[in-house]
């Protein structure tokens, strides 16, 4: 398929690297082009969005409130990646709530970019995963000030209004973790 010249996977993009993909220092892939603030990639020289660091270790509360902030301000991709990090750096028995807690944010970001079957799905299935996650023994149903039935309600009725009306504005619908 020719793409236009101006195209974002155009290999003459400025900035791109000469071979073609972006490397870090230990040759794994990752993508350095810029990113608007749904985390959508801008063509490589744009202004974008700086992105979440990844990899970082924060404690519980540090997680909660930094995704919060990012949250509030129209950013779910960026929070999703807080939660990422919080979901591969803490304990075994707290995965699936940071799991669930990134599929809210992805679904989020996917309902903002006007994905409605996508935003939806993401946004039912967090409101799942954090439901039972809650419900399991090792669960609790506010762990770190989150009320986690808010969470999964406020889920489930913007699942509701995404399938209705399509995208919506990500800062004004952004969840109160802690109600």
């Amino acid at each position: 398929m020719d793409r236009p010249a101006d195209s974002p996977m155009d290999s003459t993009d400025p900035g791109r690297p000469e071979a073609g993909r972006d490397r870090d220092d230990a040759g794994r892939a990752r993508n350095a082009r810029p990113r608007d603030g749904l985390g959508r990639p801008l063509p490589y020289g744009s202004d974008g969005v700086p992105r979440q660091p990844e990899g970082v270790v924060r404690d519980p509360a540090e997680t909660v409130a930094e995704a919060q902030r990012l949250l509030d301000e129209g950013k779910p991709f960026h929070a999703h990646e807080v939660f990422e990090d919080a979901w591969k750096s803490g304990p075994d028995e707290e995965r699936e709530l940071w799991r669930g807690l990134a599929q809210l944010a992805v679904g989020l970001t996917h309902a903002a970019r006007g994905n409605v079957t996508g935003g939806a799905r993401l946004l039912r299935r967090g409101a799942g995963a954090v439901t039972e996650w809650a419900a399991s023994g090792s669960g609790r149903q506010r762990p770190y000030g989150m009320d986690l039935g808010a969470v999964a309600g406020w889920a489930r009725e913007l699942a509701g209004e995404v399938e209705g009306g399509g995208s919506v504005d990500a800062a004004a619908r952004a969840p109160r973790l802690r109600g």
